[in-house]
């Protein structure tokens, strides 16, 4: 292809070795080549089918990385991906970490020692509901920092990234004796933006690294042209209908083996919504149209893990993604065998290339223990435990107290006074508001509600806020996520006049080793409603896996052993927490459980088999997830009538002049198959330019109905970003017909100017006659 600059790739060699044999790491590797060809990719000048199974070695213990692998290779798999996480590994401005769970090499040589090739993915930026999408926060502490453009200030901090990533790996290309066949570039950024000139600052920036070997980009079917460029090759990324999704990648690539980039396999968990276990039987014929096709393929994920400690991320607008990585995937998040995993492997192996062995047996799967319940007895208050803080007339975020993650207080005095109202211009994310120690309310980014009323004071009054950070969005430009107070922060009285505050007092709360070494703990027998950190242990006589029952606590973290588990939240749908055996004791073990709210019981037990899908919205500590209102719409005129076409592809309207108002409301009036169900996979409202507007302040204002007990199938999805997942009409209680209401609140007046829609994937409630409203009015609270 000419049009593409394609390398062939050569190893000096001392042994005879067969088409798809794997080298072993050593001084003298065989010879192989590799190319991208007219029609296939060529590994020693034979056609290869790339299998390929996504892992991510950060989210599973380094002791277990052989055995995921040799979960992948008997899975079916050739290849494994390799995604770095930028945050992982520089978490300090110029201070590298590839050592221990970093340690990408070790991993690469494990996965040549097993057989497989790797496909690297370095970034920077990564998505994979990962703390800011592999991004690091330090990044955030310039206010002016504009992510994944050509800004100077990223293009600079991407190079030198960049080119410690290359001083580590380019030994591990398969031009050097490695395993490394390709190199992906950034990542599905035609979802962000459409600036071809910035993915070659990017593509240029790993050649300058040191890679000599093939670079790819990776898009969804409906942005494959954003950002397109000829020296990148194109792999489409998409979780159902091969035959549509190839097609339109033949639209940029004439010729060439044709990829999916990121098969998935199920989906990911945020909090509040049911565990995802995919569809098996869907995978499986889209897989086998692959396997009879000769198309490459990587599973997204083969195996999820865990998003251990503080590196679970958040999907747009908010939706805190849940630590269990579990992802419905074939290999659990334990690393176990699955009906999926069976299946897949049954599948493959009719489909095996030429002179290929047949696929090796899974290994055994680690040994499982559990311990009753204990009691945790001390407790460590957190307003007990402050330590000095930074006194200021100016509160500012996190980042700018050189603070990543956790929770951050702000004090204050509030002279005696009439009632008045505690207002701030956002939260990121969840703030719980004390005066004089006694818990006031709550202000909760998922819903937007920003203000709490504060009572006559008959005396000078202390103002705490607790704000605690979630995950840093992942997805869309609200990676740009700033955690703690949105200012300003003000007090206002009833007549609109401000309270003048003289100081703040501000106290960071990292949750680091330096933090929880240094607490003071008391004897507690009695349950807390307040902040804190509980400390116990428990004493086993044998190691093995185990998961943490955490049903009877409400939000928070969990350290065992000086290990972070990553966050619980009782809402669900995750109960449990995986704690795996390299990370125990044979005798006695230290836990600490971080609960913000205060747990039913201080009490854990240990379990042998994970909780995965088992909701409390009853328990959420804002209660209902929407406020009541009534839809006003009835004697409104629509804005737009239209019409969907049969197709799964994007589809725009714009309108002939825009309109304003803060509400977007859709209501779909017919399905093109006749049956009751809508969905919708995305939507985004373009502005007077005709660009998408951010989804930053969007909330869902009003929905009639959507499926929240057998699928997630929220509103919320409808506005995420992601094309996979979906809002779906209830239909496994009540299937109620059309017409059928979403309403989006904007947070604010817009001019707009049309909206582009995403039809939900396998023919999911395609609709087909619609209408549009843009006003201020279209809603009231009840």
């Amino acid at each position: 292809m000419a049009q593409y600059k394609f390398r062939t790739i050569f190893l000096i060699v001392a042994c005879i070795f067969s088409s798809i044999t794997l080298p072993s790491f050593g001084d003298t590797p065989p010879k192989h080549t590799f190319e991208i060809g007219k029609e296939h990719f060529m590994l020693d000048g034979k056609p290869f089918q790339i299998r390929c199974g996504e892992m991510h070695f950060a989210r599973v213990p380094k002791e277990y990385w052989r055995h995921r692998i040799q979960m992948i290779k008997s899975l079916g798999m050739n290849t494994v991906c390799a995604y770095l996480f930028w945050n992982f590994h520089e978490r300090t401005p110029g201070i590298f970490k590839w050592d221990g769970e970093a340690d990408i090499v070790e991993f690469c040589k494990i996965a040549q020692e097993e057989g497989l090739w790797v496909i690297l993915r370095p970034g920077p930026y990564t998505c994979a509901e990962w703390e800011m999408g592999g991004l690091p926060w330090w990044l955030l502490k310039n206010d002016s920092i504009k992510l994944r453009t050509k800004d100077p200030l990223y293009i600079n901090a991407c190079h030198n990234y960049l080119k410690e990533v290359g001083r580590v790996l380019t030994p591990m290309q398969v031009t050097k004796g490695g395993p490394i066949l390709m190199v992906q570039v950034e990542n599905e950024y035609g979802f962000y933006a459409d600036d071809a000139e910035y993915m070659g600052l990017m593509r240029n920036a790993i050649v300058d690294a040191g890679f000599d070997i093939p670079l790819f980009a990776c898009n969804p079917t409906y942005h494959l042209k954003k950002g397109f460029r000829k020296d990148l090759f194109p792999v489409a990324n998409f979780g159902t209908n091969p035959q549509a999704a190839f097609k339109a990648l033949r639209e940029v690539l004439p010729e060439g083996p044709l990829m999916c980039g990121e098969f998935y396999s199920g989906w990911f968990d945020t909090w509040g919504t049911p565990h995802t276990f995919g569809n098996t039987d869907q995978d499986m014929k889209d897989m086998e149209h692959m396997l009879k096709e000769g198309a490459s393929f990587s599973v997204y994920m083969a195996h999820g893990g865990t998003s251990f400690g503080f590196w679970g991320g958040a999907d747009r607008p908010f939706k805190p993604d849940a630590s269990s990585y579990d992802y419905g995937a074939p290999v659990s998040e334990a690393g176990w065998i699955t009906d999926k995993f069976t299946q897949t492997r049954n599948l493959i192996s009719k489909y095996l290339m030429p002179g290929e062995a047949s696929l090796p047996e899974p290994p055994a799967a680690n040994p499982t223990i559990t311990f009753p319940p204990i009691q945790l007895t001390e407790f460590a208050p957190l307003f007990d435990n402050l330590p000095k803080p930074v006194v200021t007339d100016n509160p500012k975020t996190m980042e700018y107290y050189d603070q990543s993650q956790g929770s951050i207080l702000y004090r204050t005095t509030l002279s005696a006074g009439p009632e008045c109202t505690l207002k701030v211009d956002a939260v990121h994310d969840f703030a719980w508001v004390f005066i004089d120690g006694q818990k006031l309310g709550v202000m909760d980014r998922r819903k937007l509600n920003f203000e709490v009323i504060i009572p006559q004071r008959n005396k000078e009054t202390t103002v705490d806020i607790l704000v605690h950070a979630m995950g840093r969005i992942n997805f869309g430009p609200e990676v740009h996520d700033r955690k703690g107070l949105i200012g300003p922060i003000q007090f206002i009285n009833k007549d609109n006049s401000s309270i003048k505050i003289a100081a703040w007092s501000i106290f960071n709360l990292p949750y680091n080793n330096n933090m929880l070494n240094t607490l003071k703990f008391q004897k507690s027998t009695i349950t807390q409603a307040k902040p804190g950190i509980w400390r116990g242990n428990f004493t086993i006589d044998k190691i093995g896996d185990v998961f943490l029952d955490v049903r009877k606590w409400g939000i928070g973290v969990v350290w065992v052993n000086g290990h972070c588990l990553g966050r619980f939240w009782n809402i669900g749908p995750t109960q449990t927490m995986y704690l795996p055996a390299p990370w125990l004791n044979k005798g006695i073990n230290n836990v600490e459980v971080l609960d913000l709210t205060g747990p039913e019981e201080a009490t854990l037990k240990g379990v042998d088999k994970p909780v995965l899908n088992e909701l409390h919205p009853e328990k959420d500590f804002t209660r209902s997830k929407r406020p009541d209102v009534k839809l006003n719409i009835d004697e409104q005129k629509p804005e737009y009538k239209g019409q969907f076409a049969a197709s799964d592809k994007m589809q725009s309207v714009n309108f002939k002049t825009s309109y304003k108002g803060r509400y977007f409301c859709f209501e779909a009036l017919s399905s093109l198959d006749g049956k009751p169900a809508a969905a919708i996979a995305e939507m985004d409202i373009l502005n007077a330019s005709g660009k998408p507007i951010s989804h930053q302040n969007w909330t869902i204002a009003y929905v009639s109905s959507e499926e929240l007990t057998k699928i997630n199938g929220s509103a919320e999805n409808a506005i995420d970003g992601q094309a996979f997942n979906y809002w779906h009409s209830e239909w496994s209680g009540q299937q109620p017909g059309y017409p059928h209401y979403i309403v989006i609140d904007l947070g604010k007046t817009e001019e707009i100017s049309g909206f582009q829609y995403v039809p939900a994937a396998a023919n999911e409630g395609r609709i087909k006659d619609f209408q549009l409203f843009v006003a201020n009015n279209i809603i009231t609270k009840r």
